[in-house]
């Protein structure tokens, strides 16, 4: 074990200040906008923040339907308070913890409130129009108090400015009850610490059923009072202490700043959190190194392009930051799987591990970017392996959620082994890898007994059974890189299950039963959410999601041509849903669904098939219409940085399409040249010549000015610091 490896990326190492840049002009940052993916379903964290931070200060809104996972959503403006804890992209709601809202007057209803009546609730309408978002920053006026809320953050801490109206009767109010959407209060506790700081604690079970959040916060002047209030949970207990009033006067425009940590041990872990990053007052000096955090990672990948592009690709960058969170004190303190602390850890321990999507690009571009994060975020991992037996699968603030079908953890840890990381004992990680696909559940016990999950036993069959596969084949590579040659065959074998349900037929992945039967009748289009044998999709994309096993994929469909055509009718066929269809399958050219992750490898398909123009053409379509810098410039969720990555990659010009692999596949650079900081004082550049949007077809490509004639770059290739050229042209063709 590497000795201890705590990241400091904040305020007061703001000393060694970023001196690269994205331009002679511009900084990275000018190019963020993170109200990109505030609309349509992308649901996206709008706030306060530092990259990878533990604490995300941002608004929580009243709504509390599917498009408010994150708690804020560009349609509507409600403001009920300003939480620590917030969700990026998922599809389920929950955090939104230690809520802090600045109010006037005292005759107020202590509740979330409707949309219908301002009234009912502390909540008031934001103004969007004054509203500011860039990162490491967030401000927006309330105008039914007269209050401006500005907010900025550390890693652990957040640091509020409410700026208030002339008033006897200001306050902030301590809000202890409301959660994101089904998350709900099951202990609060408040108490005040002098006459100018709280601590408490939240509680609460929701889709992390057993969730505790810690802190302490002070405030830059005295209260002239304090109140608590009690209220109901929402399963009908009285708690005394579920809000607490905090009273102040205040002159015309006086600031009063709260200063708040958290921790996911005790309050006074948050208190010696907030000791350690956030002394003093200094609310701009703050907001300065949280901007500088920001432009330290973003500038780790330096680019020419049109101004368009690079806003969408550094906001995307920007997105790609946010998570997986920092889930420990400063100490290296944390709570484990088991709600157990372990103190004083010798590495930087995260949560948030959305892996089902993240696997696919978004662990992939941290490979490349953050080599010491992906080291101490598989630590972090096998940790979570040790305390509840099996690697996580989607794993959030100690508690594993089995969000999602498959077992993901084990495709992110057979990836940093096969890449060379080693900060972490890699034959002790293999061996998690190995036990946790024996573990009991999620379908697993199924395909244990019968070679395969049979559809008439199971929902989701084919989808739990193609996930598994993925997982063995990273172990299969996992364990030829430590030469373990046994059980890279024996996974090899067994990450081919999936082939059990593609019908010749049909030409469709089809469900199977376990007498070996087909699913009849059978529509490949038909699409009902978790009743089917897929998840969050239909026959037609998961008919491609053997990643692991192209070659015989290809085989199947008849050979490269064959296969190629199948490919061509993904994306000309219907984009028709039948049955109850799903919110999730947006972004759809045909069957093809770049809203959700199956699809997300498919395009880079045609590359491995030897039709690279193919690839060409879908992947500057999905670049120029389904990412744009609009609020709803996201086609779907964000999925914790997943959809970003995604683009971050495929802009850059490569793809990582197999799991727990070196091989990164060559599509369509839309940057035009790139220095990547790939660590150990190395970059990686890349170039496009005389790209443009009729220049979207590779021509020929070198590498460090020697002719290059395979499809794709290895990731020792970009780790070395080598220089890539992609020849670009208006002519179809193959180079390799």
């Amino acid at each position: 074990m590497n000795g201890k490896r705590h990241l400091t990326i904040l305020p007061l190492l703001a000393a060694l200040a970023i001196s690269v840049s994205c331009s002679e002009k511009h900084n990275c940052t000018d190019f963020v906008d993170p109200l990109i993916g505030s609309g349509f379903h992308g649901h996206v964290f709008v706030g306060a923040n530092v990259p990878f931070g533990f604490i995300q200060a941002g608004p929580t809104s009243v709504t509390q339907r599917w498009d408010w996972c994150s708690g804020y959503h560009e349609s509507e403006n409600s403001v009920i308070g300003f939480s620590q804890t917030h969700l990026s992209g998922t599809g389920c709601g929950d955090l939104l913890d230690i809520t802090i809202m600045p109010v006037t007057g005292t005759d107020l209803t202590y509740a979330r409130g409707t949309l219908e009546d301002p009234s009912t609730g502390l909540w008031s309408p934001g103004d969007r129009t004054a509203e500011v978002a860039e990162p490491g920053y967030y401000s927006i006026p309330l105008s039914r108090y007269g209050i401006l809320a500005e907010m900025t953050a550390t890693q652990r801490c957040a640091l509020y400015r409410f700026t208030f109206p002339e008033s006897e009767e200001s306050a902030v109010v301590l809000d202890l009850k409301n959660g994101g959407n089904w998350d709900h209060t099951t202990e609060p506790f408040a108490e005040t610490v002098g006459d100018n700081a709280i601590r408490g604690w939240r509680y609460s079970t929701g889709w992390a059923k057993n969730q505790k959040i810690f802190f302490y916060a002070e405030f830059s002047k005295p209260f002239a009072g304090a109140k608590y209030i009690a209220a109901e949970d929402d399963y009908g207990k009285m708690h005394e202490r579920m809000y607490t009033r905090l009273d102040f006067k205040t002159s015309e425009e006086e600031s009063v700043l709260v200063k708040i940590a958290i921790s996911p041990v005790s309050m006074e872990g948050a208190k010696m959190n907030l000791d350690a990053e956030l002394r003093g007052w200094d609310f701009d000096k703050v907001r300065s190194d949280a901007s500088k955090a920001w432009e330290k990672e973003l500038s780790k990948i330096r680019i020419e392009a049109p101004e368009e592009i690079r806003t969408i690709f550094y906001t995307a960058l920007y997105h790609a930051m946010i998570a997986p969170s920092l889930y420990n004190d400063v100490d290296g303190s944390y709570r484990g799987s088991d709600d157990k602390i372990y103190e004083k850890a010798d590495f930087e321990n995260y949560t948030t591990f959305s892996l089902w999507d993240t696997y696919r690009a978004e662990m992939p571009l941290l490979s490349i970017i953050e080599p010491e994060r992906i080291d101490d975020m598989t630590e972090a991992m096998l940790k979570i392996y040790e305390q509840q037996g099996f690697l996580p699968v989607w794993h959030l603030m100690s508690n594993e959620t089995f969000c999602m079908p498959g077992e993901a953890g084990v495709i992110a840890v057979g990836d940093a082994i096969v890449k060379g990381f080693s900060g972490f004992d890699r034959e002790y990680a293999l061996e998690a890898m190995k036990n946790s696909l024996q573990v009991v559940g999620l379908g697993n016990e199924l395909r244990l007994k019968y070679g395969y999950v049979p559809s008439d036993m199971i929902l989701l069959s084919i989808a739990r059974d193609m996930e598994f596969a993925i997982a063995d084949a990273s172990v299969s590579h996992a364990a030829e890189v430590l030469g373990k040659t046994e059980d890279a065959e024996l996974y090899r074998k067994k990450s081919q299950s999936y082939r059990i349900y593609m019908d010749p037929e049909t030409g469709f992945a089809r469900g199977r039963f376990a007498d070996s039967s087909w699913r009849t009748p059978f529509n490949p289009n038909e699409t009902i959410l978790h009743k089917t044998d897929y998840s969050e999709g239909n026959a037609w994309q998961y008919s491609f999601l053997a990643p692991q096993d192209v070659d015989w994929l290809i085989a199947f469909y008849g050979g490269n041509e064959g296969f190629a055509t199948r490919l061509d009718s993904l994306f000309t066929t219907s984009s028709r849903l039948d049955g109850t269809g799903f919110g999730d399958m947006t972004g759809m050219i045909g069957q093809y669904v770049h809203g959700n992750e199956p699809s997300h490898h498919i395009i880079y398909l045609y590359t491995m098939a030897g039709y690279p123009w193919k690839a060409a053409d879908r992947l500057r379509e999905v670049m120029s219409t389904l990412y744009t810098t609009e609020r709803a410039g996201l086609c779907g969720n964000e999925d914790v940085g997943q959809m970003s990555a995604w683009y971050v990659l495929s802009a850059l010009g490569f793809y990582q399409v197999e799991p727990a692999s070196t091989r990164f596949w060559f599509g369509s650079p839309v940057i035009d040249k790139a220095e990547i900081d790939v660590g150990g004082g190395k970059t990686f550049r890349v170039c496009a010549n005389n790209n443009s949007a009729e220049n979207k077809y590779i021509q020929c490509v070198t590498l460090n000015g020697k002719p290059y004639s395979l499809p794709y770059i290895d990731f020792a290739d970009m780790k070395a610091g080598s220089r890539l050229v992609f020849e670009m042209g208006p002519e179809p063709g193959k180079w390799y």
